[in-house]
């Protein structure tokens, strides 16, 4: 069998103002290719499938047309929510999506509910356990846990990441331990978390409000891939556990990122390789520093004229007209910052660098307080804003 672990497709995402919808159509097409070519037989999507709790009908229709393509195109999908997601919303008629081939694991109450694919015939079979007569592969989902909502219900010590991941971890071994009595079983385990030693990038939403963020990486040990996502750069934290990243740069902080996902191929001893495949980038991301004069004439930065840039100015004082300068040669210059030689960065960043640099929602917050009246924010202003935040993500993960 041969899945392709993807995940944070993002769908309805903007990049600093600009719509991406048509970006993201093009990762479908590519997508779908790549599936007919490589004869995949299951597509892994690790949460994070929309971008926002209440997406756009348009957002709406793309998956949907996504889900009707991929499975014309002969694979099963496999997805579960992320923070971005309504995993109530995201997991809507999914019994009825199970007899298409498209299989939602959104929920507590499924987290020991594999879909199961019978590895000796050479491709998927259903979703029910049926006759063993050869190696099982079990395809389990976590989708985003937020501690205080789940923990109960999880049985966990305390409302933290690491306590409710611990227990649906556990949960799932007892789930592969019943399997394995009644033949071989492979594991695949789809997870929507931030794992110890993944390197993180500026378009991801915190996950550590509330309790502890980062889970340690021996909570996967013993299956045979973890399939994760949240972190949008593709990586490896060890053979058995990767993050595919976005199919798509969501921040300037992804312009090194090369895209794509993981071809993961099993057979009847378990996980037999693991692949890369890449996908095409529509536009080209350039980080750009330096004097105007420079910049706008240098041809060092010839490459940059049909990207979209995000450009911090170095000049000793603030030249006048910046931005309609340098859009005269790089049109799509969509983030501008001011770093002077020799002085201050802090006192004379403009508010829309301090946007682009911010790391969460809070700094965010708190960066705004800072650029309307001229000081940071103290300890209980900080505590009372990330309180706030905390109550949205909560009502959020409620709906």
């Amino acid at each position: 069998m041969r899945l392709l672990h993807t995940s944070d497709w993002h769908l309805g995402r903007s990049f600093h103002g600009v719509g991406m919808l048509e970006a993201q159509r093009s990762f479908i097409d590519q997508l779908v290719a790549v599936v007919r070519d490589e004869s995949v037989d299951v597509v892994l999507i690790a949460g994070d499938v929309y971008d926002r709790a209440l997406p756009g009908v348009d957002v709406v229709g793309l998956l949907d047309d996504a889900l009707v393509r991929l499975t014309g195109a002969g694979a099963k999908v496999v997805l579960t929510s992320g923070n971005h997601d309504s995993a109530i919303r995201l997991g809507f008629a999914s019994r009825l999506l199970e007899r298409g081939g498209v299989h939602l694991r959104t929920r507590v109450s499924e987290l020991d509910q594999p879909v199961l694919f019978p590895v000796d015939d050479g491709g998927p079979g259903g979703s029910a356990a049926g006759d063993r007569r050869g190696p099982v592969l079990a395809v389990y989902g976590i989708p985003w846990l937020e501690p205080r909502l789940v923990a109960e219900q999880l049985g966990a010590r305390t409302p933290s990441h690491f306590e409710v991941t611990k227990a649906a971890t556990e949960r799932i071994r007892e789930h592969v331990a019943q399997l394995a009595e009644e033949g071989p079983v492979h594991t695949i385990v789809l997870a929507h978390t931030f794992a110890s030693g993944g390197i993180s990038s500026d378009s991801e939403r915190d996950l550590s409000i509330g309790g502890v963020g980062a889970v340690p990486l021996d909570l996967f040990d013993g299956f045979s891939y973890t399939a994760l996502g949240h972190l949008h750069g593709r990586q490896t934290l060890s053979p058995a556990v990767r993050y595919s990243g976005s199919p798509l740069a969501y921040s300037f902080s992804e312009a090194g990122h090369r895209k794509g996902g993981w071809l993961v191929d099993v057979d009847a001893t378990g996980v037999a390789a693991v692949t890369e495949v890449l996908w095409e980038a529509p536009r080209t991301l350039a980080v750009l520093r330096g004097r105007i004069e420079a910049l706008l004439e240098s041809e060092e930065y010839t490459w940059a004229e049909q990207a979209f840039c995000q450009i911090t100015l170095t000049d000793p004082q603030r030249p006048a007209q910046a931005m309609e300068k340098l859009r005269t040669r790089f049109p799509d210059t969509l983030v501008l910052g001011f770093d002077p030689e020799g002085a201050a960065a802090t006192a004379k960043t403009s508010y829309s660098s301090r946007l682009s640099e911010a790391e969460d929602d809070l700094s965010i917050c708190c960066g705004f307080l800072e650029h309307v009246r001229g000081r940071s924010a103290d300890d209980s202003e900080r505590a009372a804003l990330a309180a706030v935040l905390d109550n949205i993500r909560l009502q959020e993960a409620s709906r």
